[in-house]
């Protein structure tokens, strides 16, 4: 019989067996995240030309390992967890096979361990994408292999615990919203591992000398369907938790709950295509797939984005006016509780992954203008502004509401934690642009010394403008700061789990962010219909375009978009000039 709790000042539904997983896939995710962490401190420090820490072997090992622990480990223990959380806890029911899910969990720990051993036993240093043909050990496709599916495992229990929910009745009308993001991004996973499996299970079998060639234009084509596609995971889980705490903070309801669902539905039709601006330059697809691709289709997934960057904001803004916060257009923004960290850390989220990574991606997505930039560090700055900041901030941020409700601890020092989104969102906005302006200036992603020593060596000179070596010590800088960050959201998150105090049932709000606590414990009995933000997290309907602050917001980002577009014209103009 399942168990289930339910929190009387929150109004969140636990089921036993879910809550455990959740708990267990943020913790694993956590650890990835740490190991990332450092590693990243590792390359900037590196790629700061007058510190150049690490030599070349070591500099490709830990480049590897980063791009994996962060972009693939963090993000994906951290999904299936929110999974989970969209589920069992949004519509009040079971969770389905949790015997499966706790297989699922035990396949992606081991896939992790076994690819991070093969990576840094030194004979792996093929980077996350793993380019044929470079060939790393055959146990680093096999964990990324064993990874893949128990992700997969995860993803049908998933949609298992859906189909439970809708035969016993446990919500009415339409799933939450929330939960139909999560569904999102669960479809979007699918399609994302079904792609490593196409590609990852021949290259194992290559690797151990059962087929004797992979070509390296079908692996590229191919493998990008994951590659691209995890972040696209990302995008629609993190924007399911922008609704998930625009209501937890404020109340918020959507502005209007058909477009969100129908951008939604836009990110599965049109948000994979976007793997497209990694090929542009690649003789294997034709100029007629990558000019569709590339305009007419991923326009559509840039649309679905500019809706959610829209009404989640304005959703807030609404919410905010009700309360009294109506003189001018920013007094609702001003008034806005920016010490709580779970709201400060998500709105950062939301201006810096929109600004910055959707500016820059579309500008990666063009045809001509790739070509100025592809395989430099722009590349870098870009997935930066939407894997470091757009989604790891987000989580962040829902981390500091989950260790009360959740885990049922104390935040420990909520001071600390109240800097800790300025501060991780500071050093990335220094590393992201200025990634960006050497990588404009040509740098190359991915090489160990900008300077070519060994080519200058062979005769070889080099040089890059004057600016770049300054661009990539800031890089450095803003690296170091980021981490300081990263490291302070670990000590308090891991520092609350050993050493906060323990929650008693009805233990009340924390007072230092008036988030809500976790309390009760477990019946058999079915609880009763959600109170307190729970209860908006599962309201539907839609607010009237009351928002004239977020409207003005919109028309600086596209302003700011049309004129940076210009510029990257002007600029392709200039270094290939037609005569």
């Amino acid at each position: 019989m399942s168990q289930y709790r339910i929190c009387p000042d929150s109004g969140l539904y636990f089921d036993k067996s879910a809550e455990s997983l959740m708990k267990v896939n943020a913790v694993a995710g956590a650890v990835a995240l740490l190991v990332a962490g450092v590693l990243a401190l590792l390359l900037g420090l590196t790629r700061w030309p007058s510190i150049h820490l690490l030599g070349a072997a070591d500099f490709y090992m830990t480049l590897t390992a980063h791009g994996l622990n962060a972009l693939i480990y963090w993000m994906i223990f951290f999904e299936i967890a929110i999974l989970y959380f969209a589920s069992s806890t949004l519509l009040k029911c079971r969770l389905a096979g949790p015997r499966w899910a706790w297989l699922g969990f035990a396949l992606m720990i081991i896939g992790a361990v076994t690819t991070n051993v093969a990576i840094f036993q030194g004979n792996s240093s093929v980077m996350m994408t793993s380019y044929v043909p470079m060939q790393a050990a055959p146990h680093f496709y096999l964990g990324l292999i064993l990874f893949a599916v128990g992700a997969l495992i995860g993803c049908f229990v998933f949609l298992g615990t859906l189909v439970i929910a809708k035969q016993e009745n446990t919500y009415v009308g339409s799933v939450p919203l929330v939960t139909f993001g999560a569904i999102t991004a669960c479809i979007i996973a699918v399609f994302t591992i079904a792609s490593g499996a196409i590609i990852l299970i021949p290259t194992f079998l290559w690797s151990i000398g059962l087929i004797g060639h992979i070509d390296s234009l079908m692996y590229r084509v191919i493998w990008w369907g994951m590659g691209h596609s995890s972040q696209q995971i990302n995008v629609a889980a993190h924007v399911s938790v922008w609704y998930a705490v625009a209501a937890i903070a404020f109340g918020a309801k959507p502005m209007s709950e058909k477009v969100s669902r129908g951008a939604f539905l836009l990110y599965i039709l049109f948000l994979q295509l976007a793997c497209a601006h990694h090929i542009l330059v690649d003789p294997g697809v034709s100029s007629s797939w990558k000019i569709f691709n590339t305009s007419y289709a991923m326009y559509l997934a840039v649309l679905a984005s500019m809706i959610h960057g829209l009404t989640v904001p304005g959703s807030m803004e609404v919410a905010q006016r009700k309360k009294g916060y109506t003189n001018g257009l920013f007094e609702w923004l001003r008034k806005a509780p920016w010490g709580n960290p779970v709201f400060s850390g998500v709105f950062l989220s939301i201006i810096i992954f929109g600004f910055i990574g959707g500016i820059t991606g579309v500008i990666m997505g063009t045809e001509q203008i790739n070509l100025i930039i592809h395989n430099t560090y722009y590349v870098t700055g870009h997935f930066h502004s939407t894997v470091a900041v757009g989604t790891t901030l987000t989580f962040m941020a829902l981390t500091f509401f989950l260790i009360p409700v959740l885990f049922r601890r104390q935040m420990i020092m909520p001071g600390l934690a109240k800097w800790q989104p300025y501060l991780f969102a500071g050093g990335m906005t220094i590393l992201i642009l200025f990634m960006l302006g050497a990588g404009t200036l040509g740098v190359p992603r991915r090489h160990w010394d900008m300077g070519f020593a060994d080519a200058a060596s062979m005769g070889i000179k080099f040089e890059f403008p004057g600016m770049a070596e300054t661009m990539m010590a800031l890089v450095g800088i803003g690296a170091v700061i980021a981490v300081l960050g990263g490291a302070i959201y670990l000590l308090i998150t891991v520092g609350s789990l050993l050493f906060g105090k323990k929650l008693e049932p009805s233990a009340g709000l924390l007072q230092s962010f008036g988030v809500p606590l976790a309390a009760s414990c477990y019946t058999s009995e079915r609880p009763e219909p959600a109170k307190g933000p729970a209860a908006d997290l599962e309201e539907h309907g839609s607010a009237g375009f009351e928002a004239p602050g977020t409207f003005v917001l919109a028309m600086l980002l596209l302003v700011s978009f049309v004129v940076y577009y210009f510029i990257n014209w002007k600029y392709l103009a200039s270094v290939w000039p037609l005569s």
